[in-house]
């Protein structure tokens, strides 16, 4: 807090005051937090689980803070993240780093030289490796079809 803002305050507890809330203001009142639009946002959010806060409040035409405010305080909801996710990468990271390392700290000619370094290495990848990293990868594209994007824990 800033000593203008002590000051201030030690001014109004010295003048009697006994409260740090704010009194009320003359002019229009919120009318973002109101019934209406909290049971507009819990039926939008029960309509659609995966709906975003951005979302909400486009769609019923209030601030972004009003919907934080509206999920948190007076609907009790909080943001929840999956502490698991399944390993949905391209299939094909595994092969960079059998790239990689055979070919680290190797000074090349040319633009032809690595070419045809990197492809003899790649020569040396069995089929079987690459036919297993393409069926583990379909398997969990199956499996996150299987849940429809739920989520699930282990194999």
């Amino acid at each position: 807090m800033s000593n203008s803002r002590i000051k201030e305050c030690y001014n109004r507890f010295k003048d009697g005051r006994t409260s740090v809330d704010s009194e009320p203001r003359s002019g229009r009142h919120s009318t973002s937090r109101n019934e209406n639009v909290i049971e507009q946002v819990w039926t939008l959010v029960m309509e659609d689980h995966r709906m975003t806060v951005r979302e909400l409040a486009k769609e019923i035409g209030i601030r972004l803070g009003s919907v934080h405010s509206i999920l948190s305080e007076d609907l009790g909801m909080r943001r929840v993240q999956a502490p698991y996710s399944p390993d949905m990468a391209p299939c094909d990271f595994w092969l960079f780093p059998k790239l990689k390392m055979p070919l680290k700290r190797t000074r090349f000619e040319s633009r032809e030289d690595i070419t045809r370094n990197a492809t003899a290495r790649l020569i040396t990848i069995p089929k079987d490796a690459f036919q297993k990293c393409f069926q583990q990868w379909w398997k969990r594209w199956e499996k996150c079809v299987h849940y429809q994007g739920d989520y699930f824990e282990g194999d």
